[in-house]
């Protein structure tokens, strides 16, 4: 996805996509084509669910959902030594992630997650939900769920076992 001039960087999502779909059929780029299609195709089954137009937020939902799936479907066919389906999924994983926002490196995601377990005080491994609580908002589409769960426990192990 090239940069958008500055004119055009209020578009939504949504329609960053629906452009992007013209340009794939005139490019006759079939894969990113379909993964386009699927994607607004899933915008459009919220919007009828919900009764109204998705916000960027939303979209961005759709998305992260999107990624996390293709995650999974890639370590299955990993398991499953498929290679030409791994090499695929993983072309439509990349078409997917740059319509998502820049994602947060480890270390702004570690400060965050210390920033959050000193607001909550919490003490240990007990208070992982809580935590997870005050951060996914934070980090919504900016960082995967497993990673983030991961950290955070790991954190909260750490304040138990100095403690």
């Amino acid at each position: 996805m090239a940069p958008k001039p500055e004119a055009e960087e209020q578009r939504s999502l949504k329609s960053e996509i629906d452009q992007d779909i013209k340009e794939a059929l005139k490019a006759r780029n079939n894969l990113k084509l379909g993964v386009l299609r699927m994607l607004k195709s899933e915008i459009k089954y919220k919007e009828i669910d919900k009764g109204s137009e998705l916000s960027d937020d939303e979209v961005i939902s759709i998305l992260s959902s999107s990624v996390k799936k293709r995650k999974e479907t890639i370590e299955q066919f990993e398991k499953g030594r498929r290679d030409d389906l791994v090499s695929r999924e993983k072309a439509e994983l990349e078409v997917v992630r740059g319509y998502m926002p820049e994602q947060l490196t480890q270390d702004q995601l570690s400060r965050i997650i210390h920033l959050a377990i000193q607001g909550i005080n919490a003490t240990g491994p007990s208070d992982l939900g809580k935590v997870m609580k005050s951060i996914m908002p934070q980090v919504k589409g900016k960082a995967d769920g497993k990673l983030i769960n991961q950290m955070v426990a790991s954190q909260l192990k750490s304040l138990s076992d100095s403690s």
